[in-house]
C-alpha cells in the first residue's frame, strides 16, 4: 500500500475542498492518505511518503500564499528530487500563471509531476472534483 500525503492551505475553504477530492481519490485506490495543512508539513517529513500532492490558491500577483505555504513548501523543495508528485490549487483572477510558475520549479526541484495539475476557478465544480480525485488516484 502506497502513502500518500496532501498538503494544502485554504483561505476560503476552496482549495480544501479540493484536497479532500485528492484523498478521497487515492483513498479509493487503496493508498494511506493523510491530509495535513500546510503549517503541519516539514521537510524531516517527505521520505515517509511515496507521493505527495501539494494544494494552494494563488495569491496576489498570481504567487503561492506567502505566510505559511511558501515558507513550508520552499522547506520541502530540496527534498524533491524523484518524488512523485501533484499540484492544486484554485484563484479568483488571472490565467494561471502561478501553477505554471510552480509546475516549473518543481521539475527544477528534481520532482516528478504524477499528473497534469488541477486549477479551479474559485469553488471547485463537478469537473475539478473529478479532476482532483483522478489526480489523487494517479498518485497511489
Amino acid at each position: 500500500m502506497s502513502k500518500v500525503a496532501v498538503v494544502y492551505w485554504s483561505g476560503t475553504g476552496n482549495t480544501q475542498a479540493m484536497a479532500e477530492a485528492v484523498a478521497e481519490g487515492a483513498k479509493e485506490k487503496g493508498a494511506e492518505v493523510s491530509v495535513v495543512e500546510a503549517a503541519e508539513f516539514t521537510a524531516d517529513q517527505v521520505g515517509a511518503y511515496d507521493a505527495i500532492a501539494f494544494g494552494c490558491p494563488a495569491m496576489g500577483d498570481e504567487v503561492l500564499e506567502e505566510s505559511e505555504f511558501e515558507p513550508m513548501f520552499a522547506d520541502v523543495e530540496a527534498s524533491l528530487s524523484g518524488k512523485k508528485i501533484a499540484l492544486f490549487g484554485s484563484y479568483g483572477w488571472g490565467d494561471g500563471q502561478w501553477m505554471r510558475d510552480w509546475e516549473e520549479r518543481c521539475k527544477a526541484a528534481g520532482a516528478v509531476l504524477a499528473a497534469e495539475s488541477v486549477m479551479a476557478n474559485e469553488a471547485p465544480g463537478d469537473e475539478e472534483t473529478e479532476n482532483c480525485r483522478n489526480l489523487g488516484a494517479a498518485l497511489s
